[in-house]
């Protein structure tokens, strides 16, 4: 919940800084939320793939285990679509029913 409320408060932000009026849509340049994942998260990008022809999502995660998805577009904005704690590729893979 912490790591969410960071993300939330680094976006809204950014938005103001920006002179965008909606802060709630967690969305800001891709290189400024990179930059604060690296910055206050040590998170990296850990894979990506296409949405669309337009859209990429990308995974950030971190040594500690903190993980952001974030969908990135074309002209270089990304919005944060998910955070959490504990990412544990392993452990997922043999949660998932059938694996």
């Amino acid at each position: 919940m912490t790591r969410f409320l960071l993300a939330t408060t680094f976006l809204a932000a950014a938005a103001v800084a920006g002179g965008q009026a909606n802060a709630a849509a967690q969305c800001a340049p891709r290189a400024d939320i990179i930059k604060a994942l690296g910055d206050k998260f040590h998170e990296s990008e850990a894979g990506r793939g296409l949405i669309n022809p337009n859209v990429v999502l990308e995974i950030f995660v971190s040594d500690q285990g903190s993980w952001t998805v974030l969908a990135s577009d074309t002209k270089g904005q990304s919005c944060i679509l998910s955070v959490g704690e504990g990412w544990d590729s392993p452990s997922i893979t043999a949660a998932l029913p059938g694996a």
